[in-house]
Parts: C-alpha cells; structure tokens; sequence
C-alpha cells in the first residue's frame, strides 16, 4: 500500500486533507472520496479554491449555499473504492484514498507543474474536480465551473503571481510610488472624463516623451489619496512580460484585478491593426468587449499616427472612449518636473544636483534633443548628465578631464552630455544663444568676402526659425543658391556648418550629376528589402539620423532626377524622410541647401545689371516646378568677385597656410609684392576664388614641403615669402634658405 508524498501538497493543501478527514466522521465515510475535498474547500472560503469558488458563484450567478447542499448530498451517496492508498493525516493515522481521489490529486500535479508552480494547491485540485472522468465534474460543470473556465482562471492567476499586473494606487498607499509633477489643466481633463457615468474610456494621444504615462502615475496618485474620481479604487497596468508570455491571459487577468477601477493599457494601438498589423491580435476582442463593458474603465496610450490607422476606425474602441491629447511641456513646466525628480535622481546615482543643472537640461533639451519632445527628452538628459558625474567619480572610469570628480551635477555637466548626444560641441554650447544669432553676419563675414545680399539672406531666415517664427518640424532653412562657380555657395554652407554645429565635419555634400538616373533615389534613402543595395543604406538618410544637426548640400542641384527633387520636396516641406528599412528619418535640425549655375551667364554680365537678376530666375523657375521653389525660405544670389574681393579671398587663402606651416615649427610671413603677384596668376578671374585654390599650392605649399623634406628646419624658423620679377623668393630668416619658386 502505498502513502500520498508528504512534499507534493502544499501547506494550505495538507490543511484541506486534514479538514476531509473531519468531515468523514460526520458523513461516516471510510474513504477519502473528492466530494468530501470539495465539501471541505466549500466550508474555507479563505482558501485559494474557496475564492475561485466564490468568483464562479459571482460571475455564474449561483449560490454557494446551492452548489454546498448538492456537494453533501453526493457525498453521503457514493460510497468510493478503496486504491491501496492512504493519507497520513495530521494525528498520524492513515486514511485511505478513492481511486478517483488518487487521480485527482496526480491531474492537480500535473496542472501545478504545466504552471510551473512548485506546490500543488487547493486551485489545482479544484481544477483536476472539473476534469472529464472524475465524478464531481458533472457536478460543478452544472454550476457553469467548466474545465475550460478553470484551465482559464488558473492561467490568468498564475501569470498574476508571476507579476502579470501592478495596482499603482496599492503601491502608491504602500509608498513605493515615483514622484510626479501634476499637471493639473491635464489632470482636470482627465478626472472630468473619468466622472462620466457611462463610456468613459479614455485614449491619451500625444508623441513619446510627453508625458502620458505619468499623467495616469498622478491619477493613482490622487486616488491613493482619496482624491481622485468617485467609484474608481484602482490603477491597473499589465506588466510587459506578461504580455509577451501569453497577451490574452494578461488582459483578461488585468480585467478581472482592475475591475471597479482603471485598467492602464501603454501603447494600446499594439492590440489592434488586425492580425498583419497587432501584436497582441489574440487579445484583440478581449479588449474590444471591455470597451463595450462600463466595469472597467479602460485607459490607453498612442500617438497620433497610431489612432489614426488602428484605433479610429475600431467602432469598439473610438465609438465608447474619449480622446485627451497631452501636449508637449514647456521649458517651465518641464523646470519643475525635473524638481520633483531631483531627490529621486540624486539618490539613484548618489550625487547633489543644482538649480542651474535642471534649468539648462530644460533649454537646451528643448534647443537640441528635438523632435523628442519635452518633458522627456529633458529627463533622458538629466540621466546621461548623472551618469557621467557619476562615472566621474569612480576614477578608474573617468576618460574625460573636462569631468570634475565632485559628485555634483552643474551647467556644464549638462552641456557635456547634450555634446556627447549630439555632436555639438560644448563650447557652442556655454555661448549666449543670443548674443551668437546677433552677431551671425559678422561672423559669417569672417570667412564670405563680399555677397553681403547671400550672407543677410541666410541670416535672416535661420535667426526666424531659432526664435520660433516657423514650423519647428520643417528644416532650419532651405536655401538655392544660384551663381556663377568659385563665387562662394559652398563656401558659405561650411560656413554656416561652423557657426550653427561648431565644426566645417557637419556638413553632407552630395553631388547631384551623380543622381541623374531614376533608381538614384534608392542611393539616397537606401534601397527597399529584396532589392540591391538594401544592406547598404542611404548616402542622405544614414548620416543624417546618425548626425541631425548638419547642413546638408545639394551640389548641382539642376542635375538631379526628377525623383530625386521629389525626395528633397518632401524634406523641405514635412522634414522628415521614411528610407528603404521603414525608419523615420527628422529633418527639422538640419539645413538645407541647393546649389545650381542656372542662370550664371546673366549673372556674370555687368551689362545686364537688374535685367539679369531677372533673366537667372526666369530660367530658374523654368527649370524646377512651383511647388518645389515654393517649399524654398530663399532664393540667394551670388554675384561674381571684384578684385578686391579675390585680393581679400586670397589673403584668408594665406591665413589658412600659415596654420599649417605653424603645425610644422615654421612661421610663415609672406609680403604684400607676394600677393600681389600670386593674385596675377589668375588666368581666369571669371572662374572666380577656385583657380586661387591651385596657384596657392603650386607657388606655396609645393616649395615648402619641398623645404621641409631637405632641411627639417628648427622650431623657431621663420620663412619669408617675397616676389622678383620671375617669381616669389623665399628665405629663411632662421636657418638655411631653401631657394627661389
């Protein structure tokens, strides 16, 4: 004879035995039969099977006292066989066990262990009575506590034990809540639906970082504190892996625990799309019926993309639920959310956090971590910022000098970080931004000899998109500049890659001649999956979502396919691009700027005066269709180089070698004869500042490396450059000479 394991059941199990084993003495039994389990399960409504039980009775709509008589009853009836198997009860005697008892608790194990539950408990065996075969099956399916209805309520439990859901106002009231900044015109919004008395559902629709999320965080917050919407107790969210595991049970587990309070449902566009486009479309209906139903107030996620292709369409969903949209914060509100985040912060990475550190993370999370908007990408920011503190601290980790080891977060931490993000560097940065656009001209000037009317024009429209006097998802700027070669335009966009990112490496040139073809747009944003080239991304889209602050060059733009300008259309216009793999590509931090000659003959002839300003136009306009010039902030004209103009080009020209004879211990001076006589040079002045380019290196550079090769001169040499009738002398006022050009 054999003795039920002492390790399978667990304690509340061992407990429900012994309690049948009483209840045998009253009913006169000599076997442990499972009617007299059951019976006993029935008496201890506190036990795990007596709630299930008790949950049936609710939703099934019977009387437990009902189904208690039906259960005595059969088992004063049956009389069950003995299987050679006892129970060691609690006083030490054996009890023996019916056959269908030793099946029972075997089906529970097996339930238990399909769970992965180590115990075997009182559900399980509760389910293993509702099982086929078993004698109380029929009797509880007649009760509608069927063997699919407990195979469901047993899953949705187990994943509930398995963290399925997470009540935030139980957590709330336990003080395990994160700190949140109300916003109270939302939260007003939101508590007024919820007070609604029937179809109150609620959609929060606004781009990642805005804030949904914590928007429902303060609404458990308040309920917590007994101030939230009358008759809603709690706030439930399913917890991801749950979904993962098994989406349906989740959802249904979420219901049955939110029931009488909100289900918090993140990114809830997931469960719709049908089954091409959902990722939980097992959990579809499910949802669809909860927003039929009034005891459970849904509240979701999305964006508004989202709504509009999977949800507005959904008559379950749009036709009994409310949309509120979240905004984006302002720097002020976001201020003020990141001080209410500041002892959480500063006890996660143990560091003090300034005043001035919140208000910098705010402004230039604002000014450079677009399109994320605020108050999230401020947070991310203030995360990054703590962690290179953080890491500051612990010298073995610390790569930067500029990171002081004092476990306190500033300014300049902040501006570290947002440089580390982005590529600007920090000292454009520290600048004041507006002193900087004040000066934008000069600046520009500093390297753009005359073409006052180019540099104003550009000026002008990038200083009205930084105060905000655009659309903040379109470009910077979008500029054409037309003009005859070696006048300047590209010049001008180094330039411009200089003063806006802090270095001339921000700038993407591309060539259009080498986009005349129609298939030329799969280079630019990468080829679509199963054709050529898809591996390898495109030239345009990769650099930019890898840099976004660049300004971005059209050479030659009157070259390109007529598809290509398509693709720049839709730049200019919604500042984004999708490339070959689906990704979203932001355009709104960069510059745009096409290139072109049309138009150069009329240009360059002084005769024409105002008339060929308008003959290059007409033939602009020709050339590109309205709606392409339309999108465009400015048309900006170069106008050819006088000789002065070239005579200043070609002294920036000589600034820029004597740095480099500096980087090699020489001190450069070349004298005003030298000038003149390399400006002489220039066989083709009409070709404007390029042939300037060459005469600087043949009759400069080539005669110094030359120099440098022979003698590898002292640090101290000074190298004088001086012109003869035969061509510029050169003369080593430190050291040796090293001939004549």
């Amino acid at each position: 004879m054999g003795t039920l394991n002492p390790n399978i059941p667990s304690e509340e199990l061992d407990q429900a035995l012994n309690a049948a084993v009483e209840l045998m003495r009253t009913l006169r039994k000599r076997v442990l039969t499972p009617e007299i389990l059951l019976l006993a399960l029935l008496r201890w409504p506190e036990s795990a099977a007596g709630r299930l039980l008790a949950h049936f009775a609710e939703t099934r709509g019977f009387g437990l006292a009902d189904l208690e008589k039906a259960v005595e009853s059969q088992a004063r009836a049956r009389e069950g066989r003995d299987a050679d198997f006892d129970f060691r009860a609690s006083d030490g005697r054996q009890v023996p066990m019916s056959d269908e008892m030793v099946i029972v608790l075997d089906e529970a194990r097996a339930i238990a262990q399909a769970l992965d539950e180590v115990w075997v408990g009182t559900e399980h065996v509760l389910g293993a009575m509702a099982q086929g075969g078993v004698s109380t099956a029929g009797l509880l399916q007649r009760f509608g506590i069927t063997r699919q209805a407990m195979t469901d309520l047993l899953s949705d439990q187990a994943l509930a034990r398995r963290a399925t859901t997470h009540d935030r106002v139980a957590l709330a009231r336990q003080g395990q809540a994160t700190p949140v900044y109300y916003r109270e015109a939302l939260l007003r919004d939101l508590i007024s639906l919820l007070t609604l008395n029937t179809d109150r559902h609620v959609i929060l629709v606004g781009p990642a970082g805005v804030g949904k999320r914590t928007l429902v965080h303060s609404l458990a917050l308040l309920i917590a504190e007994g101030k939230g919407p009358a008759g809603l107790r709690s706030v439930v969210e399913i917890a991801e892996p749950a979904l993962l595991d098994n989406a349906a049970a989740a959802v249904r587990a979420g219901l049955r625990q939110a029931r009488g309070g909100v289900l918090f449902i993140p990114n809830i566009h997931r469960f719709f799309g049908g089954p091409v486009y959902a990722d939980f479309p097992q959990a579809t209906k499910t949802l669809q019926k909860a927003f039929l139903d009034d005891r459970v107030t849904i509240v979701g996620t999305t964006t508004e993309a989202d709504y509009e292709s999977r949800l507005r369409d959904d008559a379950a969903v749009a036709g009994h639920s409310h949309t509120l949209r979240v905004p984006p914060a302002s720097v002020d509100e976001t201020i003020a959310i990141l001080g209410t985040l500041k002892g959480q912060l500063e006890a996660d990475y143990r560091l003090s956090i300034t005043a001035e550190g919140l208000r910098t993370a705010a402004t230039l999370a604002k000014r450079y971590l677009s399109p994320t908007p605020l108050p999230g990408a401020a947070v991310h920011l203030m995360h990054r910022a703590c962690a290179l503190v953080r890491m500051a601290a612990q010298s073995q980790l610390a790569f930067r000098p500029d990171l002081a080891a004092d476990a306190r977060l500033d300014a300049d931490d902040v501006a570290l970080a947002v440089s580390l993000m982005t590529g600007v560097p920090v000292r454009k940065l520290g600048s004041d931004e507006r002193t900087r656009y004040a000066r934008m001209v000069e600046h520009l000037h500093q390297r753009i000899i005359g073409q006052e009317e180019a540099v104003l024009a550009v000026s002008r429209a990038v200083k009205m998109a930084r105060v905000g006097l655009k659309d903040p998802r379109r470009p910077i700027g979008s500029f054409l500049f037309l003009g005859p070669t070696g006048v300047g335009k590209t010049e001008l966009a180094k330039a411009l890659a200089d003063f806006l990112f802090g270095s001339e490496e921000a700038l993407v040139a591309l060539d259009m001649s080498e986009y005349q073809k129609d298939d030329s747009v799969n280079r630019l944003i990468g080829a679509p999956p199963g054709y050529v080239g898809y591996e390898s991304g495109g030239q345009l889209t990769d650099r930019v979502r890898q840099t976004p602050y660049t300004v971005v060059l059209f050479d030659e733009a009157e070259k390109a396919h007529p598809r290509v300008l398509d693709v720049l259309l839709q730049v200019m216009e919604e500042g984004r691009l999708t490339d070959g793999r689906g990704r979203t590509v932001s355009f709104s931090e960069t510059v745009i700027i096409l290139t072109s000659n049309l138009g150069a003959k009329y240009l360059t002839d002084p005769s024409l005066g105002e008339a060929g300003r308008e003959m290059a136009l007409a033939e602009v306009k020709a050339h590109f269709r309205p709606e392409f010039l339309n999108r465009l902030d400015e048309i900006v004209l170069f106008h050819p180089l006088s000789k002065e103009q070239l005579r200043a080009i070609l002294d920036l020209m000589i600034e820029k070698e004597a740095k480099l004879a500096a980087g090699r211990g020489l001190r450069l001076e070349v004298s005003e004869d030298a000038r003149s006589w390399l400006l002489a040079q220039n066989e083709h002045p009409e070709w404007g500042a390029r042939p300037l380019r060459r005469i600087l290196q043949r009759h400069i550079r080539e005669p110094l490396a030359d120099y440098l090769l022979k003698t590898g001169p002292r640090a101290d040499t000074v190298v004088r450059v001086d012109a003869r009738e035969d061509g510029l002398t050169f003369e080593a006022l430190q050291g040796k000479g090293c001939g004549h050009g």
